[in-house]
C-alpha cells in the first residue's frame, strides 16, 4: 500500500513529498519483528522508547519511520505529534477498516468485564453467530485461542486481529476495554456498536491521578460512540443504573441508552432473586418481555453480569429464549468464583478479585451459604495502586473470619513492603505469610468441614511476576496438589 494512502487520517505530518509514493508492505512497532518493506512506528513507552530502536528496524528492512522527533537515519522519517494516535489511524487503513463489517461490543468497568464477555460469547454462539473475543484471559477467533499481553491490546494488534476475525467469518466481536487503553487511544479507529458499563470502584490509581480521572477515561467509550445515526448500523450504550456514576455516563452518550439494574428502576432488571450454593435464579424483566432464569452462576454480582449481557444481546437483536438458554448453560469463567473440588470436606473458591469492591462481592456471596468459617488468602500487586492496599486488607478483615495476607505479583517491589502497606494500620488477628504457596497450604490445612477458603487476586493467571520475571504459578494447581496429598495422608 502506498504510504500516502496509509497516512490518510493523520493530519499535518511532516515529511518530504517524494516519500508519499513509497510502497509499504507491513507495519510494526517492535523492531524485533520488522520485515523488509515495513513501516516502523516509534512508540515512547514507560520502560523503552521506540525511537532508540529505529536503526535496528532499518537493519531489518524498514522502508520508512514514523516518529515524534527528527531522526538521523538512512530511510525517510515522517514526524507526527503523537505516534500512538498515528498508529491507530495507519493500522485502520492498512487493514481495511475491518470493524465496519463487524458488530463490536466493548465492555468497560472496574469489575465484571471478563464474565460479561464470556456470557455474551455464549449468547451469540447460541444465536448461531461466529464470535471473536478479546480480553484479560485470552483472545479467541471462533474456537481458536491466542495469548494477549494486555486486557486491551495496542491499536496495531487490535486492527490486525479484527482483520483476521473478518477473514474468519466472525459476526460479532466482544472485547474488554480498559481505562488505560481508552486514555491512550488504543481503540481509536475501532467502530463500536455497543458500549457496556459494569461498575466503577477504586482501582488503577497508580496510573490515573484520581477517581475523577479514572471515571473520565471510562466515559470515553460512550462519548466515542459518536453523534451520527447511521442507517443499518444502530449503536447503543448499556449502563448499570445502580452505579452512582450512571447518570453522568448516560449524559456522555449521544446514542440510545438501555439501562440495567436491581435496586433502581431500569430497562432490564432482575426480580425475585434466589441466591444459593448451587447457583442463582431470578425473573429477567426486559422491554421485550420477561422469563425465568435458573443459572449455575453464584452471587448477586453475577446477576449484574447476566443483566449486562442480556441487555447487550437484546439491543443486538437476540431473542429472549436464546438469552435464557445461554445463561442457564454457562458454568462460569476460569478464575471467576471458580470452585475447586478435590474431595475435601470444605469449600475452596479461586477468584480474580483484586479490588476492594470485587473482594467484598465475593466474600459476601460466600457468606450467604458458608456453614462454617471463611478463610481469605489475599495479597496486592506490586507497581500498582498503593492506596487500595489497606482497603483490601480492611475488606478481608471485615468480611472473613481468618485472613492470611501474602504475595500476589510483587513485580519490582519487595513483597514485604507491599504487605506493610496492606496491614501496617492493623493491630493483629491475622497471619502474614510472604510465600504464596505456603499461605495457600496453611489456609487449606487449617480448614474444617463446613468452612470455605477464598484464594483471591490471581484467578486465571498461571504465573507469578517477581523482579520483572514471570515464574510458573497457578493457584488452582497449588491448592489441588496439596489437597490431594492431604487426602492421601489420612
Amino acid at each position: 500500500m502506498k504510504l500516502k494512502k496509509l497516512m490518510t487520517h493523520v493530519p499535518f505530518y511532516q515529511g518530504s513529498k517524494d516519500i508519499e509514493n513509497l510502497e509499504v508492505t507491513g507495519i510494526s512497532m517492535d523492531s524485533r519483528s520488522v520485515k523488509k518493506g515495513d513501516l516502523f512506528i516509534c512508540q515512547p513507552g514507560e520502560q523503552f522508547d521506540g525511537h532508540d530502536f529505529a536503526e535496528e528496524a532499518i537493519r531489518k528492512g524498514a522502508s520508512a519511520i514514523v516518529a515524534e522527533k527528527s531522526l538521523d537515519v538512512s530511510v525517510p522519517v515522517i514526524i507526527v505529534p503523537d505516534s500512538s494516535r498515528a498508529m491507530a489511524a495507519v493500522a485502520t487503513v492498512f487493514y481495511g477498516y475491518p470493524t465496519q463489517d463487524l458488530r463490536v461490543i466493548g465492555i468497560t468497568g472496574t469489575n465484571g468485564k471478563t464474565s460479561v464477555s464470556y456470557l455474551l460469547e455464549a449468547i451469540f454462539n447460541k444465536h448461531k453467530q461466529r464470535t471473536g473475543l478479546i480480553g484479560t484471559i485470552k483472545m479467541k477467533i471462533g474456537n481458536k485461542e491466542f495469548e494477549v499481553k494486555n486486557t486491551t491490546p495496542d491499536s496495531l494488534f487490535l486492527q490486525k486481529s479484527f482483520h483476521d476475525m473478518k477473514s474468519a467469518q466472525v459476526d460479532t466481536v466482544i472485547m474488554e476495554v480498559s481505562s488505560h487503553a481508552l486514555d491512550i487511544g488504543r481503540v481509536h479507529g475501532t467502530d463500536m456498536d455497543v458500549a457496556v458499563f459494569t461498575n466503577l470502584s477504586q482501582d488503577h490509581l497508580d496510573y490515573h491521578e484520581s477517581m475523577e480521572d479514572y471515571f473520565h477515561a471510562k466515559s470515553l467509550l460512550f462519548s466515542q460512540l459518536g453523534n451520527n445515526f447511521i442507517p443499518g448500523k444502530k449503536k447503543f450504550a448499556v449502563i448499570n443504573e445502580d452505579d452512582p456514576v450512571a447518570d453522568r455516563l448516560i449524559r456522555s452518550a449521544a446514542q440510545p441508552v438501555i439501562t440495567y439494574g436491581i435496586e433502581q428502576e431500569a430497562d432490564v432488571t432482575a426480580n425475585r432473586i434466589d441466591l444459593h450454593a448451587k447457583g442463582t435464579s431470578f425473573w429477567l424483566e426486559t422491554p421485550n418481555g420477561k422469563l425465568f432464569v435458573n443459572s449455575k452462576l453464584m452471587g448477586k454480582f453475577n446477576v449484574y453480569n447476566m443483566l449486562a449481557a442480556s441487555a447487550s444481546a437484546i439491543v443486538s437483536g437476540v431473542e429472549l429464549s436464546t438469552i435464557k438458554a445461554a445463561l442457564e448453560e454457562t458454568t462460569g469463567v476460569r478464575g471467576r468464583f471458580e470452585p475447586l473440588l478435590a474431595g475435601q470436606p470444605f469449600g475452596v473458591v479461586i477468584d480474580y478479585a483484586h479490588t476492594p469492591d470485587s473482594l467484598k462481592n465475593v466474600l459476601t456471596t460466600m457468606r450467604e451459604f458458608c456453614k462454617g468459617k471463611i478463610r481469605t488468602v489475599v495479597g496486592c500487586g506490586g507497581d500498582r495502586d498503593r492506596t487500595k492496599r489497606p482497603l483490601m486488607a480492611d475488606v478481608a478483615m471485615e468480611y472473613s473470619d481468618f485472613q492470611i495476607f501474602t504475595s500476589d505479583n510483587p513485580r519490582t517491589e519487595p513483597p514485604e513492603q507491599i504487605l506493610d502497606d496492606m496491614v501496617g494500620h492493623l493491630s493483629g488477628g491475622f497471619e502474614r505469610i510472604v510465600d504464596r504457596k505456603d499461605a495457600i497450604q496453611t489456609a487449606l490445612k487449617k480448614s474444617l468441614p463446613g468452612d470455605m477458603v477464598l484464594i483471591a487476586g490471581k484467578g486465571h493467571e498461571t504465573y507469578q511476576e517477581v523482579n520483572g520475571k514471570r515464574f510458573e504459578f497457578d493457584d488452582r494447581k497449588v491448592a489441588e496438589e496439596f489437597l490431594t496429598r492431604l487426602k492421601g495422608s489420612k
